[in-house]
Formats: structure tokens, sequence, C-alpha cells
């Protein structure tokens, strides 16, 4: 198969070492001498001393007209030499040949050999990729880990403060009353508990002026809340907004609503000479409480009383 390939290099070299030997038979010499790599005076004296036939038969090459006729007489000596140059021509052609192939395999291991450089060359790349990487993350674990003491240094201290620091009395701060100065909120109202002393109709006047009225008691958290703002004392007597003036036995509020309940102390109302108004007491004489003390007495007398209005709007 070889053979077959490089049949026409062969034709070619025999063809042409014939022709260079019979018209250049010294430079053919040298130039056969380069191919094998052997040394010029190394070849003649192997040629020479190889055969005294084979000198002959470069002789007979050399001079054709001159030597045929000598030459041809001994057959043995033809058959030497053509023997002998047969071999010459398939050492050189052993020589081409093994060259050739020679190249052809040092291209597909140039090739190979390019690869695996290049191979190499990704690999050192990506080696060195991953030498960065590792650094980078030892770099970021150690400032991780700083960040980490950081951050414990500063909790330690934060609490060593919050030791040595006395906890802070806090004090909630005064919210704001919705109603004026002196005036108590509930539910909505403003109350207002008088100092001085007036008839019941004098008193509810004084409250008109005020923007309100004498105060409308209409459930038990509202009479527990105002009953709380009296002062206790011998026999504290407040006026408060209801009267059966108009039909005796029949209370209304100052408002034109009929009272429903109460708050009376037992026995009360009794209407004991003319008493058609009401007052609550709270006094340490006999024991009250909230939810019993009612009285009724007369209009004329001079008590204290109690305001009621709502809480003044503002206008945002």
């Amino acid at each position: 198969m070889y053979f077959r390939k490089h049949s026409k290099v062969y034709i070619s070299c025999i063809f042409l070492v014939k022709t260079c030997y019979v018209n250049m038979p010294h430079l053919f010499t040298i130039v056969y001498c380069k191919i094998v790599h052997l040394d010029l005076q190394v070849f003649m004296q192997l040629l020479y001393c190889k055969s005294s036939c084979f000198i002959r038969f470069f002789l007979v090459l050399q001079n054709p007209d001159k030597s045929r006729k000598q030459f041809c007489q001994d057959p043995f000596k033809v058959a030497t030499a053509c023997l002998t140059a047969f071999c010459l021509i398939l050492l050189m052609i052993l020589v081409v040949t093994s060259k050739a192939h020679s190249s052809d395999q040092d291209s597909p291991s140039s090739a190979a050999e390019s690869h695996m450089q290049k191979g190499s060359a990704n690999v050192s790349a990506l080696t060195e990729e991953l030498q960065a990487v590792k650094k980078e993350k030892s770099e970021l674990e150690k400032e991780r880990m700083q960040l980490k003491n950081r951050i414990a240094e500063l909790a330690l201290k934060c609490w060593v403060f919050l030791e040595a620091t006395p906890a802070a009395q806090t004090t909630p701060l005064p919210t704001k009353s919705p109603c004026p100065e002196d005036w108590k909120h509930f539910n909505g109202s403003c109350y207002y508990v008088s100092e001085y002393r007036r008839s019941w109709s004098d008193s509810q006047a004084y409250c008109k002026r005020q923007g309100g009225h004498l105060a409308i008691i209409l459930t038990a958290e509202e009479q527990t809340f105002i009953w709380n703002l009296l002062p206790r004392g011998y026999w504290n007597a407040y006026w408060f907004g209801i009267s059966d003036e108009k039909v005796e036995e029949d209370w209304y509020w100052v408002d034109g609503t009929k009272l429903v309940g109460g708050f009376w102390e037992d026995g009360e109302p009794n209407n004991h000479i003319n008493e058609d108004c009401g007052y609550m007491i709270k006094t340490d004489v006999l024991s009250r409480v909230a939810i019993k003390s009612w009285y009724d007495a007369p209009c004329y007398m001079s008590l204290p009383w109690i305001c009621e209005k709502l809480v003044p709007f503002k206008p945002h």
C-alpha cells in the first residue's frame, strides 16, 4: 500500500539517479553523501573498498564507449555491476521515501503537539484563575471574621454600657385636656365644680353663660366620675340640672327630657317644704355612696353647683 502510494516517486527517483550519474557523476556522489549524511571521503573509500567490480562499473558509466567491449566480455562482472547499481538505487529510494514518510508523520505529530501546547496553556490559565479565586475567597473569609469579631465587640460594649447606666425614670407626658382650665373631661363632656354658692336658677344661668348647663347625669359611670370630683366635708351639697318646679313629682332635666330612674338616697325625693330642685352630697356625717347621693331641696337655697358642656370643637 505504501509502495503504491509512492510508486511515482520511486520511478522518478530511479530516472533521476540514472540521469544524474551519467551526466554528472561527481555531483551525484556529493549529493548522495549529503542525503545519507556521509563524509565524501568515507563514501568513496567505502565504494572503492567494497568491490573492484563496482569501481569498474563506475568507470564504464563514465566512459561507456571505451570500456563497453571490455566490460561486456565478462557476464559475471556485468551482473555484479548491475546488482550493485540496483542496490545503490534502492538505497537512494529508501532514503528518499523514509524522508517523505517522516515528513508525513511530522505533520500530524506537529498538529497534536500544537493542540497539546494550547491545552497546556489553557490548563495553566485556568489554574492561575483558580488560584486567584481561592485567594479572593480567603480574603473575603478573613474580612467576614473581622466583621464578626467587631460586631461581637460592639455588642459587649453596649451590654456593659447598659448595665452601668441606671434605668431612666420614665414619666408619662401630661396629656393636654380638651376642656378649658378648671374643667374636667369625661366621655366627650367637660365638667366644672363651683366653689361659690347660688340658688338653683342662678347657678343654671351661670352655666349657660359658660356655654353649658347644670349637669345632666344619665349613667352610673358619669355619676361616679362627678361624685369623685367633689370634696368630702361635713355636709357638702351641689346643685345639678334636675327639678319638678313645673309639675310636682315629675322630674325633668334642664334640656326638657324627663328623668328615668336616678341615684336618689333612700326615701328621696320627699318634697319636704317645697323641695323642687335636686342636689347631691358628699359628707363625713353619714356614709354615702355615689349611686345613692341625690336629694331634693328648696330651689332658693344657696349651694355650690356643677356645670356641664360638650368638648369644644377645634377645627384642624
